[in-house]
């Protein structure tokens, strides 16, 4: 109790410090987004916006969630970007997880950063190799991407740029940022479901890959954990878990992997289960490690 508290104060007292430090001017700014800001910055605007975006891969429209900060609609920051947090949700979950059960708002408006929560839809975002209507590797890497840093003021270079998740999400974060480490400068997890191999019937993980006895290799292939052994140092990582959540094992054998490889990261196992307390809790942790990275750039 004693540590979580001094670590909460921390917490407050670096962002009283530099919580507004990540926005930055852009010279030249790109006309149709920065033109529309000065419009935007006469009148208030949502915070919150549910957009949808096209999938050319997929063929159909995917809803997200955005959580922009409270600088971005006022006039003195009317030229300035933003960095990105890609924010993922777990299996049975949506886009509208994070910004029902996490103030995403205020986080936004104290670290001046954009949140984006698109709807991985159970795909745990693989491109699935069986079916053509999940491919969210594809999705949240190119096309969501794509959509995002057209249409809002946003950093867009790999240091200003993190995705981390809860549960598959956790697992997804870090499958989609090792796979493409010239996109995602930071990553984490919060009780990611980080070896999928130990986990042959469930949470439709063979509507996504197949039959787990007749495709164990595309099943290794696809577990994040086997992605360890063709890392290179560079990203800023995050791993968080709950002392006595369902994939404490898995994220102990993922640290171990991690260390072996000599891959730098944070490893953190705090008391807490696979819950939301436990997640809403560990973003406050996290999207401070990322603060940090957008200012300090890669470790």
């Amino acid at each position: 109790m004693k540590t979580t508290i001094k670590l909460q104060i921390v917490i407050a007292i670096v962002a009283v410090c530099f919580g507004t430090s990540n926005a930055q001017k852009v010279t030249p700014p790109v006309p149709e987004i920065y033109d529309q800001a000065i419009a935007n910055a006469e009148k208030k605007l949502d915070v919150v916006d549910t957009i949808e975006v096209m999938s050319n891969k997929m063929g159909r429209s995917i809803k997200n969630t955005v959580v922009l900060p409270a600088q971005y609609s006022q006039k003195e920051y009317r030229y300035q970007a933003f960095p990105v947090i890609y924010l993922l949700h777990g299996a049975w979950g949506s886009y509208r997880d994070w910004p029902r059960k996490a103030d995403l708002r205020s986080l936004a408006s104290q670290y001046s950063v954009i949140f984006v929560c698109p709807d991985g839809q159970d795909s745990w975002y693989f491109d699935s190799p069986i079916d053509p209507t999940f491919q969210f590797e594809t999705y949240v890497t190119q096309e969501l991407r794509s959509y995002i840093e057209t249409h809002y003021r946003t950093l867009n270079h790999p240091k200003y740029r993190a995705i981390t998740g809860l549960s598959m999400g956790g697992h997804g974060a870090l499958w989609l940022a090792w796979r493409h480490p010239e996109i995602y400068g930071s990553c984490g997890s919060m009780s990611g479901g980080v070896d999928i191999y130990n986990f042959p019937n469930k949470w439709k993980i063979n509507e996504r890959l197949g039959d787990y006895e007749s495709n164990k290799d595309v099943w290794r292939e696809h577990s994040v954990t086997n992605l360890v052994p063709t890392l290179v140092p560079g990203q800023n990582i995050i791993i968080d878990d709950g002392n006595k959540d369902i994939f404490i094992n898995e994220n102990n054998a993922l640290h171990d992997a991690l260390d072996k490889q000599g891959i730098p990261h944070d490893y953190i196992v705090r008391p807490g289960a696979h819950n939301w307390n436990y997640w809403v809790n560990a973003l406050d942790y996290q999207v401070l490690f990322f603060h940090k990275a957008f200012n300090s750039g890669v470790k």
